[in-house]
């Protein structure tokens, strides 16, 4: 039989899911765990409700940069003004999950702890050096957004770990990014293949960093280290762009489904990186 739990700590919540020796689930939006319950794919001897937790629906500012609860709605995210300047593309990305009702519903972490490669909330996230906050039974630790995927449907958390807020940093003016995918509908369907840049420009209108990372293309988000690279120095014209989606590309590793080819998805990815770079530039002040 199911028991559920709607935790009044942190503390209560990595407690209750450390001691359960059957399979947990956590709810905040639901909209993942409650389809899986519906259609029968888990059968969870524990639900630990987290939407009680004091300050888990919250967006506070800090240090520059925002703290945003595990249990803040998407489209609550969207609507929150000093988010959207700082990190736009962040935004874009966890505003295309779902349907105008989900959005009401769906929260970032839950789309990460869902570890689909194709998550559209976490290449945004990657790009942006969020930083998550995890509250265990070993206490709370901080842990890079990029570090907690581990595969299709697998997370690096341990057991008794719950993830509470995600941090995206403050940056310097004249810095911007963005989000891009590319789905056979027009509208909520999953990814085929995503890219985020993220771009800091120096005074010049030259890029002094840049950091792309795409999804659906490998089994999690990949960090396309080399494409980054191509791009610091330059305005973003045509030869350096096409430089940099051919980087995106060499580290594709996507496979063939019914929703597209491994050559059409790396492809895609080259394109929609060199798309995405265009906007976070624009966005940051550059003009080419």
């Amino acid at each position: 039989m199911m028991r559920y739990l709607a935790a009044s700590s942190a503390r209560e919540a990595a407690e209750a899911l450390a001691a359960e020796g059957g399979v947990t689930r956590v709810l905040a939006g639901g909209t993942d765990v409650l389809v899986q319950l519906k259609a029968g794919l888990v059968e969870p001897a524990l639900v630990v409700d987290i939407k009680k937790i004091p300050g888990i629906a919250d967006i506070t500012p800090e240090a520059g940069g925002f703290r945003i609860g595990a249990a803040v709605p998407n489209a609550v995210l969207g609507e929150h003004a000093g988010v959207v300047a700082l990190w736009p593309g962040v935004v874009e990305g966890a505003n295309l999950i779902g349907s105008t009702q989900v959005q009401g519903r769906c929260t970032m972490i839950g789309n990460l702890c869902n570890a689909s490669p194709a998550g559209d909330a976490v290449p945004g996230l990657v790009a942006a050096n969020a930083v998550v906050r995890i509250e265990g039974p070993s206490g709370t630790r901080d842990c890079p957004v990029a570090e907690i995927p581990a595969g299709p449907g697998k997370t690096t958390l341990k057991k008794g770990e719950v993830i509470t807020s995600v941090f995206v940093p403050a940056r310097p003016k004249g810095a911007s990014d963005a989000y891009l995918r590319f789905i056979p509908r027009t509208e909520m369907d999953i990814a085929v293949a995503s890219a985020a840049v993220s771009l800091e420009l120096n005074a010049d209108g030259t890029v002094e960093a840049a950091r792309v990372v795409l999804g659906a293309v490998a089994p999690t988000v990949v960090i396309a280290e080399e494409a980054g690279k191509v791009l610091v120095g330059s305005r973003l014209d045509d030869a350096t762009l096409a430089k940099m989606a051919a980087a995106c590309e060499a580290v594709c590793n996507p496979i063939d489904d019914k929703r597209g080819t491994v050559a059409f998805r790396t492809k895609t990815a080259g394109t929609l990186a060199k798309r995405a770079a265009v906007i976070a530039y624009s966005r940051a002040g550059g003009s080419k």
